[in-house]
């Protein structure tokens, strides 16, 4: 059996960002079997069931999405630029999402005669356009944890503080993969001759999430990740807008209370730092200290936007199954993690 624990990557690029309530004082597996770690993808729209698009809901097994993609592209006779999909699933994992297929001019294949990697198909329709990356609203997770060390008493406790605050909106180790700082730094100081597109834009979001999680994890350090600062910049809860603020005030501190707002942090980019005054320079002692990266995002193209400080896990639930053992399930909005959530509950297996 293959067992994955929850753990840092300890290398020159540390992924040991400080927890909300300190390190969790409970052990457990994920991840033993790819049953165990479940993802329902949540679109947030319906297909028109018309169109040139075939509209497939994919059940996938140990198979990661651009690998399926290829699948089907293969299966009916199209380009892979012809498959879309809203995002990237776990590979070890059991998921559910969906992948949109451009058959004009073509006949439909017996879809149900691709078994090739366990891919199922759960739903066929049509749709009028291509799914496109990000179109999706966020993930459903069936999650259990296996092994279990320590006292119940506090994992109840730690999963109140989530619901009541939720937990820090880290990028999640899976963003850095093995090497892609790494090679980040390495392409921006220009010693990797040619690299791919899609390898380029991994790398950039490598960068750019590894600054983003130094300036949260800052704020976390000062307890000011689930709190406004002095020139902060709120984003509105469930949306991309965003509006600045110059003081802390009360109504500002009461719409956080209530989850209306969240205190945002930079994704880097070019342009101007929308935050002032204590937030700005935050940010700015931040990425003084990445310059290499700063710049380097820049020169991409890339401009400034922001991203939320706080993530809240929507209908949180744990479940006892056996003595040690949990299941946990909530939704999580699009661009989040949910071992940012997990590593807030339990610390490494040992």
């Amino acid at each position: 059996m293959t067992e994955t624990v929850l753990n840092m990557k300890e290398d020159k690029f540390p992924l040991n960002w400080p927890y909300a309530d300190g390190e969790p004082l409970i052990t457990g597996v994920i991840r033993a079997t790819p049953e165990d770690f479940q993802v329902d993808e949540i679109l947030g729209f319906e297909a028109d069931r018309d169109g040139t698009h075939a509209f497939l809901n994919v059940r996938k097994k140990n198979a990661n999405t651009e690998w399926v993609a290829k699948q089907i592209a293969r299966f009916a006779g199209v380009r892979q630029v012809d498959v879309g999909y809203a995002g990237l699933k776990d590979r070890r994992a059991v998921t559910r999402q969906w992948f949109s297929v451009d058959l004009a001019g073509k006949e439909e294949p017996d879809w149900h005669s691709l078994t090739e990697g366990g891919i199922e198909f759960v739903e066929i329709t049509r749709h009028r356009r291509k799914l496109k990356r990000g179109a999706l609203q966020g993930n459903r997770f069936k999650l259990v944890v296996r092994d279990i060390k320590g006292d119940f008493n506090h994992l109840e406790d730690r999963i109140a503080e989530i619901v009541a605050n939720g937990v820090p909106n880290y990028f999640g180790e899976q963003r850095f993969g093995f090497s892609n700082l790494e090679k980040a730094s390495a392409m921006f100081l220009g010693k990797m001759k040619k690299v791919r597109r899609p390898e380029k834009g991994m790398y950039l979001s490598a960068a750019r999430s590894w600054i983003f999680n130094q300036i949260l994890a800052a704020r976390v350090e000062s307890g000011a990740w689930n709190q406004a600062m002095a020139g902060d910049v709120m984003m509105l809860a469930g949306t991309q807008s965003i509006f600045p603020i110059e003081s802390a005030d009360d109504e500002i501190a009461q719409r956080i209370n209530e989850f209306d707002v969240h205190p945002t942090g930079a994704m880097w980019g070019s342009g101007e730092l929308v935050p002032t005054l204590d937030v700005a320079a935050l940010e700015q002692s931040i990425a003084d200290g990445e310059m290499l990266f700063c710049d380097g995002l820049k020169r991409a193209g890339l401009k400034q936007q922001r991203r939320s400080l706080r993530l809240m896990p929507k209908g949180l639930q744990c479940t006892q199954l056996e003595p040690q053992v949990i299941e946990l399930q909530f939704e999580l909005p699009a661009g989040s993690y949910a071992t940012v959530v997990l590593r807030e509950l339990f610390r490494v297996a040992t």
